[in-house]
């Protein structure tokens, strides 16, 4: 087997994933996919995220993920922290949360693949059982709060 048909092959050892939070003027960009099948059949609020491609460097992920989800071409996301953790199919999953942060809220052009895109105070955002994963982004918010404080 070559290389290019490995690589079209799902892997089932280990998942690479990259979410941004933008933030501006004190909210937080919460997203919602239309298809959950694509996201572990979870319907909650995300961070917006993506599989990393191939041989995508995290933060060129993070930058990709606001253009393609969201029309945000001149957004620069800045990796902030990393998780390393056994998912729920047993793969190995090693997360990449970069940060975005900007003076004024952008105007966003949401791709087909959101259901919806919402800002949120940074000190009022959504219950844990209304967010993906059992509350993921708010840790995820938590723990860069923690990294700035």
């Amino acid at each position: 087997m070559g290389e290019a048909s490995t690589i079209d092959e799902e892997c089932r050892i280990h998942t690479l994933v990259a979410d941004v939070a933008i933030i501006a003027q004190g909210q937080v960009l919460l997203v919602r996919y239309r298809d959950s099948a694509k996201y572990d059949h979870e319907t909650g609020w995300f961070l917006p995220d993506d599989e990393l491609q191939y041989l995508e460097h995290p933060e060129r992920a993070g930058t990709r993920i606001v253009k393609e989800q969201l029309g945000l071409s001149d957004v620069k996301a800045r990796l902030d922290h990393i998780e390393s953790f056994k998912g729920n199919s047993g793969a190995w999953h090693m997360s990449f949360h970069s940060k975005a942060e900007m003076e004024r809220k952008p105007r966003l052009r949401p791709s087909n693949d959101l259901a919806v895109a919402e800002w949120f105070d940074l000190g009022k955002l959504p219950p844990r059982d209304e967010v993906a994963h059992h509350g993921w982004a708010l840790h995820t918010l938590e723990t860069m709060a923690k990294r700035v404080a």
